[in-house]
């Protein structure tokens, strides 16, 4: 089966954890050609900020179209699939880090906040940053062009920290509570096991077992983030991850269905049917 491209962190000046990229020079470096073509939908191995300094357009994030403008930030996860418009006309940066670069340098109580602003089953990926995007550019660009380059990194990623947080309170509903942080890594803990396992098993008994936990105690967790069951919240993402395979690859719907873990072609169309009101055969030829 043809796969979704994945593309790993791999930057210009041999940096393994964190670049920023000027967007017209990346948007040249694209009209040149690269290994991969932006313009399609490509998953990432790496956390992502879109932040769009002036102008604007579109960015399409897991087949969803974000409107996006002078102020705008696109937090794009680790594991979605995204694309770049074709001929954007927005000026900005791209910022890539990886989830190493996070541990490494990021406080123990921040990364609980940022693990929580980038995760896109509780979170929108687009904030309104407004005059804290410009702040923050101008602030992290100064210290790059600094040639005093001692602890260079580590006051860099105090910024990138600083900026998370910010956004992550801007973004923060009114809802959340500290109960909501109590559980969390345990909720995290569930989402990375379903993003791992889930051509393997879809039963929401087999998560509980692995996590430690009674499916009752599974789904009151899942619902105070997401409102829904344990079983809805796996469904939900095995939806997605035939939506981006059906839309972003060249596979037949009995190739998608087998590889997302059906054995039976009747069987997955049933469940996609179920979960969407349409057949894949029908979802795909409407793309």
């Amino acid at each position: 089966m043809k796969t979704i491209p994945n593309i790993s962190f791999e930057s210009d000046d041999n940096e393994r954890e964190l670049e920023f990229l000027h967007l017209p020079k990346l948007f040249a470096k694209i009209k040149e050609g690269l290994d991969h073509n932006p313009n399609l939908p490509h998953r990432v191995s790496f956390f992502a900020l879109l932040i769009v300094l002036d102008g604007m357009g579109s960015h399409q994030i897991d087949l969803k179209e974000y409107p996006i403008k002078k102020g705008t930030v696109l937090k794009i996860a680790k594991g979605q699939v995204h694309a770049f418009q074709e001929n954007p006309n927005y000026d900005g940066y791209l910022i890539l880090f990886t989830e190493e670069f996070v541990l490494n340098y990021f406080s123990k109580s921040s990364i609980e906040f940022i693990s929580h602003l980038y995760n896109y089953h509780i979170n929108e990926p687009l904030v309104e940053g407004g005059n804290l995007n410009e702040a923050f550019i101008e602030n992290v660009l100064a210290e790059l062009d600094d040639h005093n380059t001692y602890a260079q990194r580590n006051i860099v990623a105090a910024m990138l920290e600083l900026y998370l947080l910010r956004l992550e309170r801007l973004s923060k509903t009114a809802d959340q509570n500290k109960k909501s942080y109590q559980h969390y890594p345990l909720f995290l803990e569930f989402k990375n096991l379903v993003e791992k396992q889930y051509t393997q098993t879809r039963n929401v008994k087999d998560y509980a077992k692995i996590l430690q936990i009674s499916t009752k105690h599974l789904n009151q967790i899942v619902k105070e983030f997401t409102l829904n069951t344990a079983k809805h919240f796996i469904d939900d993402f095995v939806t997605l991850e035939i939506k981006r395979a059906i839309a972003s690859t060249n596979s037949s719907l009995k190739e998608i269905g087998y590889a997302i873990g059906f054995d039976e072609m009747t069987n997955f169309t049933k469940f996609f049917k179920k979960q969407t009101g349409t057949t894949p055969k029908r979802f795909k030829a409407e793309l």
